[in-house]
């Protein structure tokens, strides 16, 4: 069973040259949405993916360069293919996504609720969730925006993808020690303190056995200028196959 990531955009939210920060995760039988930002449907386009061959959007979090995206995506899903993709998403997120998102630009006659463009599935948090036959994804929540849920992702027990999130080696650690992580996909902010993300600096305090398991992700645009400050993490490039 083989998972492979191919990321759309590997931006924070403020980035140009690197796009938002969302992912294809591949297995053998399915193809699933990481976020879908403003930036997504574009990026989606220069690799010649077409969204049809998209199985289903999974959203972390509620900012726009991990939800922006979304009207688009499922405009044309309904009036150029006539389908509903799938999206899963957490319970607390459904509600504030239709509400305080999307329905200011999609609310029509025949367009009333989140389920009237996506078959809506709701993911529970802390247990696992089968996606397909060969991916399984747990939920967890962890801390961002205060009293704005978001949740990182934990992938066939094995694999750790974090949402935006502020630095919590605790977490980390209890997934490398006690669940067998084995690879981790963390976002980073470059410069400047970690006040709803997680800094490099806080990621080089952690034990290098962990920092070496960490691709970065969802990073500033000079990111160039950071590859040798970085230490045993690598960064994830945007439109790169990789094998997980």
């Amino acid at each position: 069973m083989t998972l492979r990531l191919q990321m759309l955009g590997t931006g924070g939210a403020f980035a140009k040259k690197y796009y938002n920060n969302n992912g294809l995760l591949y297995t053998d039988d399915f193809t699933l949405l990481i976020d879908c930002g403003i930036t997504a449907p574009t990026s989606l386009h220069q690799l010649g993916v077409s969204l049809t061959e998209i199985d289903a959007i999974l959203i972390t979090h509620i900012h726009a360069d991990h939800v922006g995206g979304l009207e688009e995506f499922a405009f044309r899903m309904k009036y150029e293919f006539g389908r509903k993709p799938v999206l899963y998403i957490s319970e607390k997120l459904i509600a504030p996504l239709w509400e305080n998102t999307l329905k200011g630009g999609m609310s029509q006659e025949t367009i009333t609720s989140l389920e009237d463009v996506f078959e809506v599935r709701a993911l529970k948090e802390g247990m696992l969730n089968q996606i397909s036959p060969s991916l399984q994804i747990e939920m967890i929540q962890t801390s961002h925006i205060p009293g704005k849920p978001s949740y990182s992702l934990y992938l066939n027990n094995e694999i750790f993808y974090s949402a935006d999130m502020t630095f919590q080696p605790d977490l980390l650690k209890e997934l490398v020690y006690e669940r067998h992580c084995r690879k981790i996909f963390h976002e980073v902010q470059l410069v400047g303190p970690g006040e709803v993300h997680t800094t490099l600096d806080e990621l080089l305090s952690l034990p290098v056995d962990i920092r070496s398991m960490i691709w970065l992700m969802h990073y500033n645009d000079n990111m160039e200028d950071f590859i040798k400050k970085a230490g045993e993490m690598k960064f994830l490039r945007q439109h790169e196959m990789y094998t997980l």
